[in-house]
């Protein structure tokens, strides 16, 4: 028979005592995490995250969220076009749309306000997650606020093309023979910049998720493009800037 000497005994006793401390100790973190699981996200690659995901938790745990789910729904009503309608149709709006250009010597010709409007109010009927339409358009005309603007993306742009981008990028972008200074900036008659709200408020004044807020701005900026296109406006002949708002 194997017989313990004092010592190991004594190892044994300790060694005993302390996995049962730790069980002990597990079970108590079980007890007070939430009973619930997290609800999965959806995989995105790393260049399409949105750095402004809030902590859902917080908001699943704020009772007063104002629900929405009685809010009236508009009645969706089309047209449908006989097949060589369509064919025509979509074959003109790619033709159209092919012609468009990212053009950086910019025209400081006058555009009519009801223009600018139309094409904003067109990018607002882009699809957003939930629903929450997280975007803000600002129209500028002002000469020295558009040179204020300048003055900050000529900054910016200056650290992305020595630092940011990288050798890669900066190579790639020879081509196009792009910098940082941007001189249509000023030149342009009308800047409009698009902001992304990285969050709302409800009607009770409580804070609003807002879901892929930074692709959803992403989708509305593609259909402002359209827009312009449709309109005759050349690209860029209207500066377009996606700001961060923190």
């Amino acid at each position: 028979m194997f017989l313990l000497t004092p010592v190991l005994a004594a190892v044994v006793c300790i060694l005993i005592v302390w996995l049962f401390k730790n069980a002990g100790r597990s079970i108590e973190r079980r007890k007070g995490e939430p009973t619930g699981r997290a609800e999965a996200r959806p995989w995105m690659h790393e260049d399409f995250k949105d750095s402004t995901d809030l902590c859902q938790v917080e908001e699943d745990a704020d009772e007063s969220q104002e629900s929405e789910e009685n809010v009236e729904h508009i009645a969706f009503s089309h047209t449908r076009y006989p097949e060589k309608e369509m064919v025509k149709r979509s074959q003109e709006f790619y033709e159209l749309l092919n012609k468009r250009r990212s053009i950086r010597f910019i025209s400081n010709e006058q555009i009519p306000m009801e223009v600018i409007d139309n094409v904003i109010r067109a990018a607002g009927t882009a699809p957003s997650g939930a629903h929450t339409e997280p975007w803000t358009f600002v129209v500028v005309k002002d000469p020295d606020t558009k040179h204020k603007i300048r003055e900050i993306i000529e900054g910016e742009e200056e650290i992305n093309y020595l630092k940011r981008m990288g050798h890669r990028w900066v190579t790639d972008l020879k081509k196009l023979r792009t910098n940082w200074i941007k001189e249509y900036l000023d030149t342009a008659p009308v800047l409009i910049l698009i902001f992304k709200q990285v969050h709302g408020f409800a009607a009770n004044g409580q804070r609003k998720v807002h879901y892929y807020s930074e692709i959803s701005v992403s989708i509305a900026c593609g259909i402002l493009l359209a827009a312009l296109q449709i309109a005759k406006i050349v690209l860029k002949e209207l500066a377009f800037i996606t700001f961060l708002i923190l």
